[in-house]
């Protein structure tokens, strides 16, 4: 198959994984973010929900009253469309080991978009909520937190998924083939079965 036909069909499979799964996966990753940001934070009073396609921030602490912030989330999870189309692109795909390598991919991905949505949620609480926000969060947490949620929106999702794919996928070795054992089997015995042959010489007279 071309190069550019296995490029669209990983890029059809991306697209179509991202975009129906992705109300299932982000109440997934609401969870998991969820508990990653409460293990650390004093008292624990952030609830992360999905809904629809964005994620939104709610507190304990929040107002009854207020509106609750939403996130998108579409933004930090697309790479998997990208990596897709580049494992698409790497010959012997359905070989056990690069199998492999995908489906590693995928669960480093699922790590690195929990973190996303982490750093995402911190950011908002440091740079969006005003006094609350420069009570809680000095200048170098400020900082922290919108710099890796941009580094990730315009950088680190694009290079994941490169990088996975280069280390994971397509440097997978090839699985051994059968055929060169019987032919080195077969040579073995052509040369056991030329031995005799060659040693038997006729012999000189006298």
């Amino acid at each position: 198959m071309k190069l550019a036909a296995r490029v669209l069909l990983g890029f059809l499979a991306g697209l179509a994984l991202w975009w129906w799964a992705t109300p299932a996966y982000n109440r997934l990753l609401a969870g998991m973010a969820e508990g990653a940001i409460r293990v650390f934070e004093r008292p624990r009073a952030t609830r992360l929900y999905a809904v629809e396609r964005r994620l939104v921030i709610d507190r304990a602490d929040f107002p009854s009253t207020s509106d609750r912030p939403s996130l998108p989330v579409d933004d930090l999870t697309f790479d998997v469309i990208l990596f897709l189309s580049l494992a698409a692109t790497t010959r012997g795909l359905l070989r056990d080991r690069a199998i492999r390598g995908v489906a590693v991919s995928l669960l480093v991905l699922f790590a690195l978009h929990v973190l996303a949505v982490v750093a995402n949620v911190e950011a908002f609480y440091a740079t969006r909520l005003g006094a609350w926000s420069a009570a809680h969060y000095g200048p170098f947490s400020r900082n922290l937190w919108a710099t890796a949620m941009h580094f990730w929106r315009f950088v680190g999702c694009y290079a994941a998924a490169f990088l996975l794919w280069w280390f994971l996928v397509r440097a997978a070795p090839a699985a051994p083939t059968a055929s060169g054992a019987p032919s080195g089997r077969s040579s073995s015995r052509a040369a056991s079965a030329g031995g005799p042959s060659r040693a038997s010489r006729p012999r000189g007279k006298g």
